[in-house]
């Protein structure tokens, strides 16, 4: 089938089998400030938050000339399948119900892309968006049509709700009290970007949402626009946090546009950022962060409250920025 155009303008094993100057380089790894004036350096990937793994995973398929689609893929899967990471993938926390819904979204340099929208008992729905992507004509799938999509294409079924994400669900029963704690773990996403040897961007963003949400409840990370968007003329950006706060502003697509208006990245992400803050006068109650990369693998990275960091994994090092914040 013909893939979906959403806009055109412009086997692999587990992390571990790193190549010699890719150890060499985890060996230097050191937490930096956030960088406003970069060299332009490829190849390199950047991911929200720090997931080290994740990162170098990614940079394992960049090092040995793989796409960046691919790097994008089997990179989110390291936290997808990390039961210890309750916020993405298997052992992610439930909605109120008790049931572990999924969304991820992916994007390619031609412009195409994928989702899946509140998906159950799939351990990788990142890996389904890109089947929907590449073998069907639609843009998202969404809830027991996106699981039956899956089964179709060979994924099998699982129990996404652990043991410790179950009994702290049970728990959270008690009070049933709803909150979304500024960087503390019950919303925070995985999005990642990456540009390959050919100069070619894709970006990925993967979550299980925010705990304890309303059964149904999709946030902005599997919208193309608004937690993801790529334009490989141009570079991409992807965003964490109250996922309805960068809904409202389609984040990631107004970040790419501000870079197309010839803005760095982190003068982009902290515009990104201060639109949603006009939105939300008087209101400190929430995180939102974003990171951005342009056609150069310039990066910037941008939150509303401090505390939020992002990898960068490139020929110079692998690093976890510390991300400069409105407040």
């Amino acid at each position: 089938m013909r893939r979906r155009k959403f806009i055109k303008k412009s086997g692999l094993t587990t992390a571990g089998m790193l190549t010699a100057p890719v150890l060499a380089s985890c060996k230097d790894e050191k937490k930096v400030e956030a960088i406003t004036d970069q060299k332009s350096v490829i190849p390199i990937v950047i991911c929200t938050w720090d997931f080290k793994n994740a990162s170098a995973k990614a940079w394992e398929i960049l090092y040995q000339n793989g796409s960046s689609l691919d790097a994008i893929e089997h990179g989110v899967r390291i936290e997808e399948d990390d039961v210890n990471n309750q916020t993405v993938g298997t052992g992610g926390r439930p909605d109120r119900d008790g049931n572990v819904t999924l969304d991820a979204c992916i994007m390619d340099a031609a412009g195409n892309c994928g989702a899946v929208l509140a998906l159950q008992n799939i351990a990788n729905p990142i890996s389904v968006a890109r089947k929907v992507m590449e073998e069907t004509p639609h843009v998202m799938l969404a809830g027991k049509g996106a699981e039956q999509f899956a089964y179709e294409k060979g994924f099998k079924k699982v129990n996404l709700l652990t043991e410790k994400s179950k009994q702290e669900w049970l728990e959270w029963k008690k009070t049933a009290n709803y909150e979304t704690p500024i960087n503390i773990e019950n919303h925070d996403t995985i999005g990642m970007l990456a540009i390959d040897k050919n100069g070619d961007i894709s970006g990925g963003c993967t979550t299980s949402g925010m705990a304890y949400k309303l059964a149904g409840r999709v946030g902005d990370s599997p919208i193309i626009g608004a937690g993801l968007f790529v334009d490989n003329a141009v570079g991409g950006a992807t965003a964490t946090g109250v996922g309805e706060e960068v809904v409202r502003t389609v984040g990631s697509f107004l970040i790419v546009e501000l870079m197309r208006q010839g803005k760095s990245p982190q003068e982009a992400c902290e515009e990104g950022v201060r639109r949603i803050i006009e939105k939300n006068k008087n209101r400190k109650d929430f995180q939102i962060g974003f990171i951005a990369m342009n056609k150069n693998g310039e990066t910037g990275g941008y939150c509303i409250h401090s505390g939020f960091s992002y990898r960068r994994y490139s020929p110079e090092g692998h690093e976890n920025i510390e991300s400069q914040s409105y407040f």
